[in-house]
């Protein structure tokens, strides 16, 4: 493509030279330069933009060191902060918390309206949801060391999603066998729905008199701070279905290390 633009530039030029042979000597070598440095110009920048991203591109050392200021804490520490304190009834949120479920989220989503969030508002994609589809979630190892921690120190706990309430469920039962509950400790799974503008677990929390609430988004942690309550964010994992991301720590929450599987 160069070459023939080449070309019919050079044919132009014959073309006027013929026309004004008196100064045709000293007009040619100067279009002849102006043409090639435009061409060379040209093909630097088809190069520059043509360039592949670095391979490698590598990292320093600032970047690496990089922080947010979060309060991080581990399962020994909340432990240890609880020392001394008599038993208390403590809750859990579902979806990204104790459980990853994206696979039940992500099979709804194609079967109910592929591309779109409608199947969050479709009950058969609830009552399938609630009823089964909880055998394909996997339960985060910091629930278990979480849960396991509660039960060893006689606290009641409870789970409260906020996924829409069906006729039946078997979520209660996975939750048990999931996390090795005995009998006896099992409560119910609370189902507190979602409504636009109303955190719909504040209620629930009170009623319970529910003393620390894990949870990964914002309104779990929004949640807990209205009743007083201790809110504790668990990361939710980056392979998530619920996007976007929070921002873990952004109300001053304590944020458990490590906590994103």
């Amino acid at each position: 493509m160069v070459v023939k633009i080449f070309d019919l530039l050079l044919h132009f030029i014959c073309k006027i030279n013929k026309h004004k042979k008196g100064i045709r000597m000293r007009k040619t070598p100067l279009a002849l330069s102006a043409i090639f440095l435009l061409l060379s110009l040209n093909q630097s920048a088809v190069a520059k933009d043509a360039t592949p991203a670095p391979l490698y591109p590598g990292v320093n050392v600032a970047q690496l060191a990089q922080q947010a200021p979060v309060h991080w804490v581990s399962v020994a520490q909340i432990e240890n902060s609880l020392s001394g304190r008599p038993p208390m009834a403590v809750g859990f949120d579902i979806d990204d918390t104790v459980l990853f479920s994206s696979p039940g989220f992500y099979r709804g989503q194609v079967e109910f309206s592929p591309g779109k969030q409608d199947y969050l508002k479709n009950p058969q994609f609830w009552e399938k949801m609630n009823n089964g589809w909880d055998e394909f979630s996997m339960p985060k190892e910091v629930a278990k060391n979480l849960i396991a921690m509660h039960l060893k120190r006689g606290d009641s706990i409870y789970f409260v999603t906020g996924r829409s309430e069906t006729k039946t469920e078997t979520v209660t039962k996975t939750l048990q066998n999931d996390f090795q509950i005995p009998q006896d400790k099992v409560n119910p799974v609370i189902f507190a729905g979602d409504k636009a503008g109303q955190n719909t677990k504040v209620q629930w929390l009170k009623d319970k008199q529910i003393k620390i609430f894990y949870g990964d988004s914002d309104n779990d942690i929004t949640a807990a701070q209205a009743v007083s309550a201790r809110g504790i964010r668990v990361l939710r994992a980056s392979n998530s279905s619920y996007k976007p991301l929070p921002q873990a720590g952004v109300f001053g929450e304590e944020v458990i290390v490590n906590s994103e599987y």
